[in-house]
C-alpha cells in the first residue's frame, strides 16, 4: 500500500501547480501549493511537510539556494527538484545542494508520483543521502528523457566509490560518462587512467594492468608500473571489459575482492587504491551464459549499471550535438559552418549506426570539405549516403530534397523565388527523375511506364517531349 504524506509544492507556473496537486491528491496525499518563495516560507513555517517539490527558477529567489538552506535546517526533509534546464550540470547541482531527486521538465506525472513514494519511504526508514561534489563544465550533451536517466544515475554515484558498469553500442560516449564520474567525484585531483582491453594483446593484459618486475618475461628490461599503480588515488577505466581473457578476469576478480595486487613476476603486494569504472558494448550476461565471462566478476562490476542509449533512441538530441561538434570544429581552427533547417531535418532521418562518434566525424568532415558556410540537406545527404531511417516515420528524402533545392535557389539568387516560375521549375525537376526512373524500371516501355504512373501513353509522350527526355530506343507499345 502506498504511503500518504503532506506535500508542499513550489512552482510559479499555475498549470504545473494544478496538475501536480490533482495527481498527488488522487494518490491520497495532502497537497499545499505555493507560487513564490515568500509563500513557500510561510507555508513551511506553518507546518513542516513530508516532501517538498520545487522548481529551480523562482520569481523571487533561486530554487537551488532554497534547497541548500532546507538541507541545513531540515536535513531529513526530501526535496524533489523540477527544472526545464535539463542538463547533466543541473542534475549534479540538484544533488550537490541536497535534493533527494531531480526530474526534468516536461516530466511524467507517474514518475513524479513514484519519486514522492520513494521519498516518503525513505522518510519512514530514516535514511539520508548526503552528496557534496563541486560543479564542473561537462562534455555530455543531450536533453532527451534517455539522457536524463543517465544524468540522474551519474549524480547519485559521483560521491562514492561504487563500481560502475557502462554498457552501450560503440560510439555512444561510454568514456565521456566515465570521465564525468571521475571529474565530479572526490578523486578528481588524482589520475584518470583508461585501458582498452580489445586493443592490447591478450598475453600482455595482466602486465598492462598490474605492472611487471624486471625479468618477468622476455623483453622485460626494467620494472614497469601497471595501470592500477598509474591510477593510484584516482579512477581506472576498463574499456571493452567483455574482451578480457578469462585468466586476466580471474586475477582482476581477486584484486576487487582483496583490494591488493601483485605485479607480474613480483612478490610484494600493492594496495589497489582506485575506483573502477568498466564499459562494454557486449551483453555481459550473454557472455556469462556462454562461459566467456566470469559470473562472479560480472556481479562485482555490475554494482551500478549505466546503459547509454543509441543515438537513434535520442533523436531530439541530434541537432544539439551536431551544432556542438560544428562549434568545436571552429574552435579547433576549421572553417565555421552551420546547418540549414532542411539539413537539420535530414539528420533525424538517418539511423547513425556509429552513434555520436559517427555524427562528430561527419560534422568535422563537413567543416573541412563543404564550400558553403551554410550546409544544406542535399550536401549532407551525399555525405551520409541515402537516408536509412527505420524509425517508422516514413521516407522524407523527397521532402528534404525539395526544401533544400528551394533554399539553395534562394541563396544563389533570391529573385528566382519570387519571379512566378518556381512552381513549374520545381515540378519539372521532380517530374523528370520520376519519368526517367519509371522508364528504366520498365525497360523503356512507355505504355507500361505510363500505366504504372497512372497516366495515359499520349500524356507521357508529351511530357517526354516537353522535358526533353530522349526516347531513342524506348519501346512505344505494350
Amino acid at each position: 500500500m502506498s504511503l500518504a504524506g503532506n506535500i508542499l509544492v513550489l512552482d510559479d507556473d499555475s498549470a504545473i501547480r494544478t496538475v501536480v496537486a490533482h495527481a498527488l491528491r488522487r494518490a491520497g496525499h495532502v497537497v499545499t501549493t505555493t507560487a513564490s518563495l515568500a509563500e513557500f516560507n510561510r507555508a513551511l513555517h506553518a507546518a513542516t511537510p513530508d516532501v517538498v517539490i520545487s522548481d529551480v527558477v523562482l520569481p523571487d529567489g533561486n530554487g537551488f539556494e532554497m534547497v541548500a538552506a532546507l538541507a541545513k535546517a531540515h536535513p531529513r526533509l526530501p526535496v524533489i527538484v523540477l527544472s526545464a534546464q535539463n542538463t547533466l550540470t543541473t542534475a549534479v547541482r540538484a544533488t550537490e545542494v541536497g535534493a533527494y531527486d531531480y526530474l526534468p521538465k516536461p516530466f511524467d506525472l507517474d514518475d513524479l508520483a513514484r519519486a514522492v513514494e520513494r521519498a516518503l519511504a525513505r522518510q519512514e526508514a530514516g535514511g539520508t543521502e548526503p552528496l557534496d561534489p563541486e560543479d564542473h563544465a561537462l562534455p555530455l550533451i543531450g536533453r532527451s528523457p534517455a539522457m536524463q536517466d543517465v544524468y540522474r544515475i551519474i549524480a547519485r554515484v559521483i560521491a562514492n566509490d561504487l563500481t560502475v558498469l557502462i554498457s552501450g553500442e560503440s560510439g555512444t560516449g561510454k568514456e565521456l560518462v566515465a570521465r564525468a564520474i571521475h571529474d565530479l567525484g572526490p578523486r578528481r585531483a588524482a589520475p584518470f587512467v583508461a585501458i582498452n582491453m580489445a586493443a592490447i594483446p591478450r598475453e600482455l593484459i595482466e602486465a598492462e594492468l598490474f605492472g611487471h618486475e624486471r625479468g618477468a618475461f622476455t623483453g622485460a628490461q626494467a620494472r614497469n608500473p601497471g595501470r592500477f599503480e598509474q591510477a593510484a588515488g584516482g579512477t581506472l577505466f576498463l574499456d571493452e571489459i567483455g574482451d578480457m581473457p578469462i585468466k586476466a578476469q580471474t586475477r582482476l576478480l581477486r584484486v576487487l575482492q582483496s583490494g591488493e595486487f601483485t605485479p607480474v613476476g613480483g612478490a610484494r603486494t600493492i594496495k589497489a587504491d582506485v575506483r573502477i569504472v568498466a564499459a562494454t558494448n557486449h551483453k555481459l550476461d550473454l557472455l556469462v551464459e556462454k562461459g566467456q565471462f566470469r559470473e562472479d566478476l560480472f556481479y562485482r562490476l555490475n554494482v551500478v549499471p549505466v546503459t547509454l542509449p543509441a543515438l537513434r533512441e535520442r533523436r531530439q538530441d541530434i541537432a544539439l550535438l551536431a551544432r556542438h561538434f560544428l562549434d568545436g570544429a571552429a574552435a579547433d581552427g576549421l572553417p565555421r559552418k552551420r546547418l540549414d533547417e532542411a539539413a537539420v531535418r535530414t539528420l533525424g532521418t538517418y539511423d547513425w549506426p556509429g552513434n555520436v562518434r559517427e555524427l562528430e566525424n561527419i560534422m568535422r568532415r563537413l567543416a573541412v570539405l563543404s564550400r558553403d558556410e551554410v550546409i544544406g540537406a542535399a550536401e549532407l545527404s551525399i555525405m551520409l549516403g541515402a537516408p536509412t531511417s527505420t524509425s517508422g516515420t516514413g521516407d522524407v528524402s523527397l521532402d528534404v530534397a525539395v526544401r533544400s533545392r528551394i533554399e539553395r535557389l534562394a541563396r544563389e539568387d533570391p529573385r528566382t523565388i519570387d519571379d512566378g516560375t518556381l512552381y513549374q521549375r520545381i515540378i519539372a525537376e521532380v517530374e523528370r527523375p520520376l519519368i526517367e526512373a519509371m522508364l528504366a524500371r520498365h525497360d523503356g516501355n512507355q505504355l507500361r511506364a505510363a500505366r504504372a504512373m497512372g497516366i495515359n501513353r499520349n500524356t507521357l509522350r508529351k511530357r517526354l517531349d516537353t522535358l526533353g527526355i530522349p526516347i531513342d530506343g524506348a519501346a512505344d507499345g505494350g
